[in-house]
């Protein structure tokens, strides 16, 4: 409807830099490569014709007014940990990102919430709230996110077992609309019916309706005690099997993660990463967390007579900052094992039934073996998020098109005859962008275009992500 979008000229440039006080501003070949790219550069490198970073919701609602008016392109982007190809300027015209917006502005600790501007980094939120005594409990495994960025994809994460999703943290909603307009989205309260809750429509909408400027988030009372039991078992089907048993139990865990062998030997080996058991070829990693000691000791126990019942090799209790660390460090930096490892790789990050995970593992593995490439799992078994990756190793540039297209095709196909979704935390982006139909169908993917252009009817923020037209 809106191509082809408008080229900037230096009239625009000139207003743009206007609308901005102190704001950094980069044009054409100034701009960083860092400042545009994605974690996975498979899902293109698009260099925008102009970077900002406005310092307030009223140069941001500037600079996006004038982008609509003008039919120019803009993409809001926050640290660009993403892994979707969510914040990139896959049409050009103007990145601006949120970065320099990075204040905490309030804890209320009577109300069990913070007010922050979307810049502010996770790994700064969740430090502050423990100052307070305080529980920001949203763990993606990226702790240099921004929070606007993790509220925009509504990140999960290894704690979302227990304590649920980015979404079950936001209270309102403080963001610039295409049209440049500055709307709150509900406010500092703990129930809400009054109207439609446009607020929740915002959160996982991957930039393409809104930008975020502020954020009121739910905090909880921090837990007092957290253990981890690493589990090593020498069947990966039984390891992942015993998930939900664990899940059927009394006990709610605040994570379980899955692990196998190889990837830790390649975190050992190109990371220099050493985990404290290689008794397994296949591990969980179960954390608990409660009030007392007593109560998570107990929990621990009831994890590990079913860990044991169900084949388990032992039970190793880490109840120390040092034991817990050497495990979640580890888990934490598989990614980077694992590019470490290749030349490149694609990942498919479905999520599937609970009861699912050790028949979609398996058939990873099937996939894997038919289309002779390296494929590795690992992931979230406590909510059935698992992480798919495929190596690239020395396939040639048209043997990894061909075959991560066909092996991505098979690795959906076998989540949706699951009853799975495309994507479990990581969004669809620019990169899941042609499977999404496949996944929700024509009808519901009418709907989606619909609500798009109810709030971007010229499609100029973000456009070509999630949906195309």
């Amino acid at each position: 409807m809106s191509f082809p979008y408008k080229k900037i000229d230096n009239t625009d440039i000139e207003y743009i830099k206007s609308c901005l006080n102190d704001g950094k501003c980069f044009v054409g070949d100034e701009i960083p490569n860092e400042y545009y790219h994605d974690e996975m550069p498979e899902y293109g490198i698009f260099k925008p014709d102009i970077y900002v970073e406005p310092l307030n919701a009223t140069e941001v609602s500037k600079i996006m007014k004038y982008a609509n008016e003008n039919n120019i392109p803009l993409t809001a982007r926050g640290a660009g940990t993403g892994l979707a190809g969510g914040a990139t300027c896959k049409y050009g015209g103007i990145m601006l990102s949120l970065m320099r917006m990075n204040k905490i502005i309030e804890v209320d600790e009577e109300n069990l919430s913070m007010t922050v501007e979307p810049g502010a980094l996770l790994l700064d939120v969740a430090k502050e709230a423990m100052e307070h005594g305080l529980f920001y409990p949203p763990d993606p495994g990226e702790k240099t996110a921004s929070i606007g960025g993790t509220v925009i994809t509504n990140a999960g994460g290894m704690r979302a077992v227990r304590y649920g999703l980015t979404r079950d943290y936001v209270r309102a909603i403080e963001a610039v609309l295409p049209n440049g307009n500055i709307v709150n989205f509900s406010s500092n309260v703990v129930k809400n019916t009054t109207g439609l809750d446009v607020k929740d429509l915002i959160i996982g909408s991957e930039g393409i309706l809104c930008i975020v400027t502020k954020l009121v988030l739910k905090l909880i009372p921090k837990p007092n005690v957290s253990h981890s039991l690493l589990v090593p078992f020498d069947n990966l089907e039984h390891c992942i099997k015993t998930v939900p048993k664990i899940l059927a139990s009394s006990v709610v865990p605040t994570a379980i993660e899955f692990i196998e062998e190889e990837l830790l030997e390649i975190c050992e080996r190109t990371l220099g990463k050493v985990f404290p058991d290689r008794s397994g070829s296949a591990y969980l990693i179960v954390m608990i967390d409660g009030s007392s000691k007593q109560a998570v000791e107990s929990d621990c126990d009831i994890v590990a007579e079913i860990c044991l019942n169900a084949g388990a090799l032992d039970v190793l209790v880490c109840d120390t900052e040092e034991r817990i660390g050497s495990v979640w460090s580890v888990r934490g930096a598989v990614l980077e094992g694992m590019k470490a490892d290749t030349t490149s790789e694609e990942e498919c990050d479905v999520v599937v039934p609970r009861n699912k995970i050790a028949e979609y593992v398996l058939a990873a593995k099937e996939i894997a073996k038919q289309h002779r490439v390296r494929i590795i799992t690992v992931g979230h078994a406590g909510d059935g998020n698992i992480h798919t990756e495929i190596l690239r190793d020395d396939l040639t540039d048209e043997e990894w098109k061909v075959t991560t297209d066909a092996v991505l095709r098979a690795l959906y196909a076998k989540s949706k005859e699951m009853g799975g979704q495309l994507s479990g935390e990581h969004g669809v982006g620019n990169g899941r962008l042609k499977y999404l139909k496949d996944f929700v169908g024509e009808e519901m993917y009418d709907v989606y275009k619909n609500i798009k252009l109810a709030f971007d009817p010229n499609l100029v923020l973000n456009p070509g992500k999630v949906i195309e037209f």
